[in-house]
């Protein structure tokens, strides 16, 4: 995959300007970075150019940044997380963009989150973090729009509340009603896995 080194440097503006160095730079771990690759990989073979999009769990904006820089060509992305560390943040990361108008970061509950436009894909990254009371009202707030889920099973991390042994019980709890893709990635500490589909 391709970055622009404008984006690169904003990356590292990013990094730079954040009060926690540390905090941001875990966004660039190998498993992060490939898991996010891994991601567009599969959806790229799903959907076509310039989809709007939301993302929750959007962390720090390196997803969004990816997907700027992929063969989808996002239209506009919104990218939603419930920490408000990362709204600064995620606007740096994605700084071209941001100025474009085509991306914005936002401090939600991905729970309450009121959708201003109807996005051709929603994404969630971090339905590990998130209990499955939480998740189904997650869902039944999303609307008709193509859906990218991920989990894993690395049970370890106190923050981990849903995690899944095999992407099959992850299938089975998704409440997606129709599934095109669903896939595994084996990572040295864990296995990372991806869902797309409909409600």
């Amino acid at each position: 995959m391709y970055i622009d080194l404008k984006d690169v440097a904003f990356w590292m503006d990013a990094v730079r300007n954040s009060e926690n160095h540390y905090s941001v730079l875990e966004s660039f771990w190998k498993g992060q970075l490939q898991s996010k690759e891994w991601l567009i990989d599969n959806l790229k073979t799903c959907v076509g150019t310039n989809p709007d999009i939301v993302i929750h769990g959007g962390w720090n904006g390196v997803l969004a940044s990816m997907l700027f820089n992929s063969v989808i060509r996002p239209g506009q992305i919104r990218s939603v997380d419930i920490d408000e560390n990362c709204e600064d943040t995620a606007n740096m990361i994605c700084k071209r963009q941001e100025i474009d108008g085509n991306f914005r970061a936002e401090t939600s509950d991905m729970c309450t989150y009121e959708y201003e436009f109807n996005p051709d894909i929603v994404i969630n990254t971090s339905t590990e973090h998130i209990s499955q009371e939480q998740y189904n009202m997650w869902l039944s707030r999303v609307p008709d729009s193509l859906v990218v889920l991920q989990s894993n099973d690395y049970y370890d991390l106190p923050e981990h509340i849903r995690c899944f042994d095999t992407v099959e019980d992850f299938a089975a709890h998704s409440g997606l009603s129709y599934i095109i893709k669903q896939e595994t990635l084996e990572l040295p500490l864990y296995n990372r896995f991806l869902l797309i589909g409909r409600k």
